[in-house]
């Protein structure tokens, strides 16, 4: 893939960080407290609602417009997930999973991807076994203190309130596609 001028953006973030992002061909995302804040909302039939942020979602369109392919991996069981999924044209999600790690394999076998080729965003230890194999490590600002000892990079912003964004700008940036990717914002 052949990067377009770097833009000012890029110069924000450390080379190595860049380095790492900048080969992402897949990037992972955990649910809850990364796609959302973490909190989980009871009904008297079960879960009842989800609460997602805009901005992350389309940091996740504009991603995969520039040809960064996005995945869910999750342990918890949710139609929220699909639906938000569907909606974002994430084709690769794993629900109810408590073995990441075996998640994770499928995901590499069914898109042909090396380990490297990925990128992980995650908040808890449950993370570590994806996160400490992929190329690009990420953790939110309120993620456990173990994932942001083995992260590349921890986001300003927490889970749910603009770290999927945050990092979604930062593998455009790397890969010299965040100039490209606002352009139509700014004609």
């Amino acid at each position: 893939m052949t990067a377009a001028p770097a833009s000012p953006f890029a110069s924000t973030f450390d080379a190595a960080v860049l380095a790492r992002a900048a080969t992402t061909r897949l990037m992972i995302f955990d649910v809850d407290g990364v796609l959302t804040d973490g909190g989980l909302f009871y009904g008297e039939d079960g879960e009842s609602v989800k609460r997602f942020n805009a901005l992350d979602g389309h940091g996740i369109k504009m991603m995969q417009q520039f040809g960064t392919a996005a995945a869910i991996i999750t342990a918890r069981q949710s139609p929220f997930v699909l639906r938000r999924a569907k909606d974002l044209g994430i084709a690769h999600v794993f629900q109810g999973v408590h073995d990441k790690r075996q998640a994770f394999e499928q995901l590499l076998q069914h898109t042909g991807l090396a380990a490297a080729d990925c990128g992980y965003l995650g908040d808890d230890v449950i993370d570590l076994p994806v996160l400490t194999r992929v190329g690009f490590k990420a953790c939110v600002a309120n993620g456990h203190r173990e994932v942001k000892l083995r992260s590349d990079y921890v986001t300003t912003a927490t889970g749910g309130n603009g770290a999927v964004r945050e990092v979604c700008d930062l593998v455009l940036a790397a890969q010299g596609n965040y100039e490209a990717a606002l352009a139509p914002y700014l004609a």
